[in-house]
């Protein structure tokens, strides 16, 4: 009986100990994103309306306190509008994980990079592309645009053309994404480098060292493709043995679908069903 009744208890206990687990892992994912965002006063603002509704209510004021109330009431349909960029990027970062990529699509994402490295080697323009993985780039990066757009080889051309804007320093690929232009990214502090390794390439080592991040550089002196992984360089690459270290580092074995796999490919769907929504309706706003 004891026993019995020591299953229920665990049972009793085990639903709330995962909500609260996936509220404050959803909570924390949200909040982080946003820092790297242009909406993050907005939430700070919204934190400190909320701070001033709970004084005016320990303080028994009770005008203030309806009106508090009152704006809040409007502030799911306020969020929608203000946020609509930020909502965007964060269900096309969330249908841009690792668990929800399939083979196929990583191979796209390969052969964008691929295509780009060979192109900007045949002309000589030098380039610094990151392939973020599992680390969050943007944090270990000193300043660095935000892009936003479709990764594409005529995009990534066009932002290492010489004399354009935002030409120098490197840029952060996520999933099918560019999310960054202009990086700087954290030199290596090794000291047992080739004195004729150049900047571009101590960067790559540096980002490599700090992150699982795959750094593809292309020399604009020599036209050379290489690429560091943690925290080692691989100079001289041909576009063949690009394309394959890529995939050897990026590709995971498909396995048979199961109703998980079924699952999760849904709620990609359902991701960018909705970020499309949101574009449609919010778009013109």
């Amino acid at each position: 009986m004891n026993w019995a009744h020591g299953l229920d208890l665990i049972y009793k206990l085990w639903r709330p100990v995962v909500e609260i687990l996936v509220l404050a892992v959803a909570i924390y994912y949200a909040f982080t994103f946003l820092q790297r965002t242009r909406g993050w006063p907005v939430v700070v603002g919204f934190l400190v309306l909320i701070a001033l509704t709970l004084l005016t209510e320990l303080l028994e004021l009770p005008v203030l306190s309806w009106l508090l109330q009152a704006f809040f009431a409007f502030s799911a349909v306020a969020a929608l509008v203000i946020f609509q960029p930020e909502l965007r990027r964060l269900l096309a970062e969330l249908g841009n994980l690792p668990i929800f990529v399939t083979a196929q699509e990583q191979r796209e994402n390969i052969e964008v990079v691929v295509q780009t490295a060979e192109r900007l080697a045949e002309v000589r323009i030098g380039a610094l592309i990151a392939i973020e993985q599992t680390v969050a780039l943007p944090q270990l990066v000193e300043s660095g645009i935000p892009v936003d757009c479709e990764a594409t080889p005529e995009m990534l051309e066009t932002i290492f053309f010489p004399n354009n804007a935002i030409h120098d320093g490197g840029v952060i690929l996520k999933g099918d994404r560019i999310t960054h232009a202009a990086c700087i990214f954290p030199l290596t502090p090794r000291q047992d480098l080739s004195k004729s390794l150049g900047t571009r390439h101590r960067a790559a080592i540096g980002l490599s060292e700090e992150s699982d991040a795959i750094v593809v550089a292309v020399s604009e002196e020599t036209g050379t493709i290489s690429y560091a992984h943690k925290g080692e360089l691989k100079q001289g690459v041909t576009i063949e043995e690009l394309r394959a270290v890529l995939s050897s580092l990026l590709i995971r074995p498909e396995k048979p679908q199961g109703l998980l796999a079924q699952l999760l490919l849904k709620l990609k769907g359902s991701a960018h069903s909705v970020s499309d929504t949101l574009h449609d309706k919010l778009g013109n706003k």
